[in-house]
């Protein structure tokens, strides 16, 4: 069942929305060489070494965007998460045309105390906007909505690389 805002779209977006809505999963070659990242990225975030965990979010980007061979991205982590008083921004995908590198933002630290995220919501959010990335570059889709299937995406991934 399609989320709300789905009514909103335009006959062009809705085709790329129930497109994005039937698949589910995305498979990797193998996470062995990423599962050692993610243990370190969990330590960097921990001791809140900003740099370092820019260079693991990185090589664990770099390692998935391989693995399923697609243009890899450059990942930027900042400090404070941008807010309203609505909401806090998380993450942020920005596609570019190539040759330049389309963009992973991640904010490490929580808006209004400025806390360290917690490791599994940051990693997460690492992962979902990888799927933003995939929804282009490995999928093919035009534009890249939140629909079940996205969500459904990004959980297959966790799961591999985060297994239980």
């Amino acid at each position: 069942m399609p989320f709300a805002y789905y009514n909103r779209l335009s006959p062009g977006d809705k085709k790329i929305y129930r497109q994005s809505d039937q698949i589910s999963t995305i498979t990797l070659a193998g996470s062995d060489a990423t599962g050692s990242l993610i243990v370190e990225l969990e330590e960097a975030l921990e001791s809140e070494d900003r740099q370092q965990v820019e260079s693991l979010c990185q090589q664990i980007a770099d390692s998935i965007l391989s693995q399923l061979e697609v243009a890899l991205v450059q990942v930027v982590i900042r400090e404070v998460r941008p807010s309203n008083p609505q909401a806090e921004l998380h993450g942020l995908y920005e596609s570019v045309e190539p040759p330049y590198r389309s963009r992973i933002s991640l904010w490490m630290r929580t808006a209004v105390r400025e806390e360290v995220v917690a490791f599994k919501t940051f990693f997460r959010t690492l992962i979902h906007e990888i799927c933003h990335h995939l929804d282009y570059e490995l999928i093919g889709l035009e534009d890249s909505f939140h629909t079940e299937g996205f969500y459904k995406r990004e959980s297959s991934l966790v799961r591999q690389l985060i297994p239980g």
